[in-house]
């Protein structure tokens, strides 16, 4: 994965992380939120999105790089309906505590909480979606209805906020940038 390069509006490299394994079915939400977002949508060059699956430490260049980062993921067991979308900072997320049975599984906050070790630090911002689904008995490549339903929502909640940090993002189906007030519209 390349590093962002330097814009000079709005002059930070900006990562977003878009989490989750597409086979399972609303544990995929991230990889729906980043084919929505690319193939909709372009960046500035200091802007990258990434289908990263899942978080793991490899990604801490990108602390020591970025001067911020956003991840979208699933959430599960906030007692919120499905479709329901979050926002949070990366401290207001539970942490890992002890032996892990995997590297990959970490939050935003973790990530964060190892780069500090090494001197490296950015902003963050967190937003996820309640989800009805993510482990399903069987591989299953789609989201469920309620989550679908709401994807247009995470995805006008992520590009508010790198709208409100002074990025220009540009509707490939119009050619215009995205204002205050942009409604996503799904692609097939």
């Amino acid at each position: 994965m390349a590093l962002p390069e330097v814009n000079t509006r709005s002059g930070e490299r900006i990562a977003v992380f878009c989490v989750g394994n597409k086979l399972m079915l609303d544990d995929g939400l991230g990889p729906v939120v980043f084919e929505e977002l690319t193939r909709s949508y372009e960046f500035p060059p200091n802007v990258e999105v990434y289908d990263v699956g899942c978080m793991g430490l490899d990604m801490l260049d990108f602390v020591r790089d970025c001067d911020y980062m956003v991840t979208v993921d699933a959430v599960d067991g906030s007692d919120a309906p499905a479709g329901t979308v979050f926002e949070f900072d990366p401290d207001d997320m539970m942490r890992h505590h002890g032996a892990s049975a995997s590297l990959h599984e970490l939050t935003l906050a973790d990530l964060f909480d190892s780069a500090a070790l090494l001197g490296y630090e950015c902003e963050g911002k967190c937003f996820g979606m309640q989800v009805s689904n993510m482990s399903p008995d069987v591989v299953t490549v789609a989201l469920t209805r309620p989550v679908y339903d709401a994807v247009p929502l995470l995805v006008e909640a992520v590009l508010a906020d790198l709208h409100g940090r002074g990025v220009r993002i540009v509707s490939r189906r119009t050619g215009s940038p995205i204002a205050p007030g942009w409604r996503h519209e799904m692609t097939e």
